[in-house]
């Protein structure tokens, strides 16, 4: 006699390919992983960038020492942009002349708190931001450790005139440029996790998932067990 054929049991649904128990464990696998990737190119964005500052800041340096040294001023754009070499144990506009050794701590503090700040970024605008501030803290900090009069007693090569505002350098473009960049991100209310916070200290996200749970209500009311209303003649 011809084999009755049993029923098939049901095939479990492989999670990799969706299903009741696959679409709620594919994307929260995914999510942390492309946000660590992300973390990783914004970090490397930061070093890549102070790299830069750093290298053009001590080669313009090097420039300066050979070249403008002893040299009369230079105008480029008459007295308000000119050339004009010294050596600034201070910080700009000359303040904390003679404490020179403390802003060397403050200025390594200050890189401190950058490295650390690298670890939770999530903005390219913030990255931008903390490589600009981050290659001008170090190339400032590199003359304060290693020129003459001593180690953390350096003074800084300035030699870019700003009228007779003051006389900076390279690394000091970097930090206005970073200082201007952060208070604009803070003024968007973009915070360095990549997060945009509202006014009442809630990220932008938050309110985008409940705005988009709102339609699964009017969903559920349309199911079957919906109650229904007849017009009765």
């Amino acid at each position: 006699m011809p084999s009755t054929p049993s029923p098939q049991q049901p095939v479990p649904a492989d999670p990799s390919e969706g299903g009741a128990d696959g679409t709620s464990a594919a994307p929260s696998a995914a999510v942390p992983e492309r946000a660590t990737v992300s973390s990783k190119r914004l970090v490397l964005w930061v070093a890549v960038l102070a790299a830069l500052v750093i290298l053009v800041d001590q080669a313009t340096k090097i420039w300066a020492v050979a070249k403008l040294e002893g040299e009369p001023t230079i105008e480029l754009l008459g007295r308000w942009l000119h050339l004009t070499f010294i050596r600034n144990e201070g910080a700009a506009l000359g303040i904390g002349s003679g404490y020179t050794w403390i802003l060397t701590i403050v200025v390594t503090v200050v890189v401190v708190f950058i490295l650390r700040s690298m670890r939770k970024i999530g903005s390219r605008g913030w990255a931008v931001a903390l490589g600009l501030l981050l290659g001008g803290a170090l190339g400032n900090l590199i003359d304060r450790i290693f020129r003459a009069p001593g180690v953390a007693q350096g003074h800084v090569v300035d030699f870019i005139g700003y009228g007779d505002l003051f006389i900076g350098n390279v690394a000091d473009i970097a930090v206005v440029g970073a200082a201007v960049m952060i208070a604009i991100l803070s003024i968007q209310g973009i915070g360095i996790d990549g997060q945009r916070h509202s006014g009442e200290g809630e990220a932008a996200p938050a309110a985008a998932d409940q705005t988009e749970a709102a339609p699964e209500k009017s969903d559920a009311a349309d199911g079957p067990d919906a109650p229904s209303t007849r017009t009765v003649s």
